[in-house]
């Protein structure tokens, strides 16, 4: 089976494993590349303010042109734009977890499947805390596969202030104190509340909403288990290149 990418969409709030998640996927899938929506960020002078600090959490302060583009791009050509360079991949993501074992037996799964399967499709992935939110509904159109991580304020909190900061385009930016409790957190309740029961961050996803965008959302058993999270990961997966091989073997 060939065609030109499948785009997979990796989101979730600030610290909840969206990057450690997709270079797992990366090193399991066969033709897997990355992209980063902190890669579209604009200038630093022209992120906007929030209470007086700049506030790199929220949809305004995204490159979206250049993102559609790229995103664009890959749908075309099955591959990233030659001239974009990864400003996420110099920060620092921190031990995942996983066992090794868990890894390897994900990769043998996955090369079983692609053999018998036929599939040679480039995975192409893009993380970021806004892509499934109702400000980027025309960019959230453009995946093929929505996967949706959760994880809870406290450990938002505990992972995003041990962090050193973040290269920018023109620097380095590290979060001022308070940064989470004023911005990270609020904005991604604001964002990302129509897709819970009761808007409640914490609580249950609403099913139907999900089903309606095509949100795959995780167990909220695998919230604190970068482990389960990547099994979960792993099986949404492997379920659409089952259904995409079938799909393409039907219609030839």
């Amino acid at each position: 089976m060939s065609s030109t990418s499948l785009l997979v969409g990796i989101s979730g709030p600030s610290s909840s494993g969206k990057t450690t998640l997709a270079r797992l996927l990366r090193d399991i899938f066969p033709h897997t590349f990355i992209l980063h929506l902190d890669d579209f960020y604009l200038p630093d002078s022209q992120i906007p303010l929030k209470n007086g600090v700049q506030d790199w959490d929220c949809v305004e302060a995204l490159n979206l042109k250049d993102l559609r583009d790229a995103l664009a791009y890959i749908k075309a050509h099955g591959k990233a734009p030659p001239d974009l360079v990864s400003k996420e991949d110099q920060n620092a993501v921190g031990e995942h977890g996983v066992p090794d074992d868990v890894i390897q037996h994900c990769k043998q799964r996955v090369k079983e499947l692609v053999k018998q399967m036929e599939w040679d499709t480039p995975l192409a992935i893009v993380d970021g805390f806004l892509l499934f939110s109702e400000s980027m509904a025309d960019i959230r159109e453009l995946f093929d596969v929505k996967l949706f991580l959760r994880t809870s304020y406290d450990k938002v909190k505990k992972r995003r202030e041990a962090r050193q900061g973040y290269v920018t385009i023109d620097g380095f930016w590290e979060d001022p104190p308070g940064y989470v409790d004023q911005i990270v957190w609020p904005n991604y309740v604001e964002d990302h509340r129509f897709l819970f029961q009761e808007g409640d961050v914490h609580g249950e996803l609403v099913g139907e909403v999900c089903r309606g965008i095509g949100v795959l959302g995780m167990p909220k058993e695998a919230e604190e288990s970068m482990e389960r999270c990547l099994l979960w990961a792993v099986q949404r997966l492997e379920d659409v290149v089952r259904a995409k091989s079938t799909s393409a073997s039907y219609h030839s």
